[in-house]
């Protein structure tokens, strides 16, 4: 799923190409996509596309008359840049947008279809769609504690929740744990003040870095490889590889469809966590949750 990083670099290669430009022509090739009917995606046909925002990890694109189109890209969704006029790229293909530039082609290499458009009328109606989480690059460190520590729950799943912080999901949150020294399944309302400022510390330079680094390899041109698995990342996507601190084999633990990666020497004290997909002992008692972790945790 694209993360903070990913959505700010497509923003950034958006605003220059659709940015005070007409939207031309749009055509849904998913029956899937279009989450609303009122009002239609006709009536932002011929509209100017004003400005461009991110809202958690939706891009919005801002029209006249209080219109707006909200993206949530989910685990799959792509967009792509191609001349004018492309054509929808066959089963992947889920809609085409016009501009006197060029054509942007929303994609999904998924059969879940999760990626969503939303099209808005008002500000209140585009505020309902803003699920509330704290912009972790903005804040300082009592925001950045108080969202933290608003609801008892391991780190893991505390930087990934929306409602609590803004834009960060699986892959960078994992990134943030290694470079905080810190277990995925550490329980918030045990952090120490030390710990917190470290988290704090460690989620704004892994954030920025990636942002950096992610710029600097797109240039102008459009983001093509937005994955979230990177070349340079310290856990993520890396098990059983070398830490890149300490040399030690990167651990994972799977749940549900996601999985926390780890390095045991430089988050855990050297303690291996066991994994369900590993553990025959345990069966059908593992953990399916990060809710059902935090239930035993706190038990």
């Amino acid at each position: 799923m694209p993360e903070l990083p990913d959505i700010v670099v497509y923003l950034d290669a958006l605003a220059p190409r659709i940015v005070g430009q007409p939207l031309e022509g749009a055509r849904v090739t998913s029956p899937l996509l279009l989450r609303t009917a009122d009002p239609p995606l006709t009536a932002a046909v011929g509209e100017t596309v004003t400005g461009l925002r991110r809202l958690g990890k939706r891009i919005v694109w801002e029209m006249e008359d209080q219109l707006f189109l909200v993206f949530h890209l989910m685990i799959a969704g792509r967009f792509k840049w191609r001349k004018r006029g492309a054509k929808s790229p066959g089963k992947i293909g889920l809609a085409t947008f016009d501009f006197p530039g060029g054509t942007l082609l929303l994609t999904e290499a998924s059969k879940k279809h999760r990626a969503s458009l939303h099209v808005l009328r008002g500000a209140a109606a585009l505020a309902a769609y803003n699920p509330g989480g704290l912009d972790v690059l903005a804040a300082d460190l009592a925001a950045f504690k108080a969202a933290l520590q608003r609801e008892s729950h391991t780190v893991k799943r505390a930087l990934t929740d929306p409602r609590l912080f803004d834009g960060i999901g699986n892959a960078y949150s994992d990134e943030i744990l290694h470079a905080a020294k810190m277990s995925p399944f550490q329980l918030t309302g045990r952090l120490s003040d030390e710990e917190i400022a470290r988290l704090h510390d460690a989620a704004r330079r892994t954030l920025l870095a990636w942002i950096e680094r992610l710029r600097a390899e797109t240039g102008s041109e459009f983001p093509e490889k937005v994955t979230a698995f990177r070349e340079g990342m310290a856990v993520h996507g890396r098990y059983k590889q070398p830490c890149r601190v300490c040399g030690a084999p990167v651990q994972r633990i799977r749940y549900a469809e996601n999985e926390a990666n780890y390095c045991a020497t430089c988050q855990t004290g050297g303690r291996v966590l066991a994994d369900r997909g590993l553990s025959r002992l345990l069966k059908d008692d593992w953990p399916r949750s990060l809710e059902e972790w935090e239930a035993r945790l706190g038990s």
